[in-house]
């Protein structure tokens, strides 16, 4: 399988975001791409170890409602594969080959939910962090101003600077664990992305640019490797140009794409030697 990138997408449960996120992977780079079931995970008709770049996508995952993603964090805990062994095992194995994951919206509430993020200290698998109702308490529909942050390790975000994209949530808001959390996560570069100010650029706590009321305006995070991803934000949801809602007016931006092309990318840097070694 070298230099080949494989992407999984796993839906399931309510999951709805999976045949965009799979044309993003495509529009992206990847080699191949493959939308399983959960349950195919189960009975072996896939195993994570045939595949480089893993995707949780958004959707109504377990009905939307708060703490839903506990549901399938659950599952990934608990449930025996085929050959009796906990998923889990089969997601810590994927990471430890150097495997890259991303979580969008529902799929990042997942990666919380089960530790994956932020994995500070190197304690993956721990919960350090969730996302909570929207302080607005309505669901959230709208484009919002992402700032790209240049310190952080993210494989997916190498050489953006800013991004302009779509979400759609009701549990949205970043809550730590601790202020310590927060602070940890600030000095270690691992706040990939934040919701600006359209305006300046400039991270922001207020309404409406900020969606969810996010500490810090935190749209998206990373594991200390930056081999591992989430974020509330939709990037497969802007996969061509008229998705843009201004794109009538000649108005464009930076497609989601780029996001899934860093991770193809990163991938093909490390089979070369180039990229970065696993935790």
């Amino acid at each position: 399988m070298s230099g080949h990138v494989s992407v999984l997408i796993i839906t399931g449960y309510g999951t709805n975001c999976e045949i965009e996120c799979e044309y993003a992977a495509r529009r992206g780079g990847a080699d191949s791409t493959r939308i399983i079931h959960f349950s195919a995970l189960r009975t072996g008709e896939a195993r994570l170890e045939d595949y480089n770049f893993l995707v949780f996508p958004g959707g109504f995952l377990d009905g939307d409602d708060l703490g839903a993603a506990q549901a399938a964090a659950q599952r990934w805990q608990y449930a025996p594969d085929d050959r009796g062994r906990p998923l889990l095992e089969q997601l810590r194995s994927f990471l430890d080959k150097g495997g890259i994951a991303i979580g969008i919206c529902n799929g990042f509430q997942l990666m919380a939910k089960l530790g994956l993020l932020p994995a500070l200290d190197g304690k993956y698998f721990e919960r350090q962090c969730s996302l909570a109702n929207n302080a607005s308490a309505r669901f959230e529909d709208r484009w919002c101003t992402l700032k790209v942050n240049p310190r952080s390790p993210c494989v997916f975000t190498r050489g953006l600077e800013e991004l302009y994209l779509p979400v759609r949530h009701g549990e949205g808001r970043f809550v730590a664990m601790d202020e310590d959390v927060l602070r940890s996560l600030e000095k270690s570069g691992q706040i990939v992305l934040q919701y600006a100010d359209p305006d300046n650029g400039s991270p922001t706590q207020l309404y409406p640019h900020n969606p969810n009321g996010s500490s810090l305006g935190i749209a998206g995070i990373c594991d200390p490797s930056g081999r591992v991803f989430g974020l509330m934000p939709h990037p497969e949801g802007y996969n061509h140009p008229t998705n843009h809602p201004g794109w009538s007016r000649g108005e464009s931006s930076i497609q989601g794409n780029a996001v899934f092309a860093n991770g193809v990318r990163y991938l093909r840097g490390a089979f070369s030697g180039q990229g970065e070694s696993a935790p």
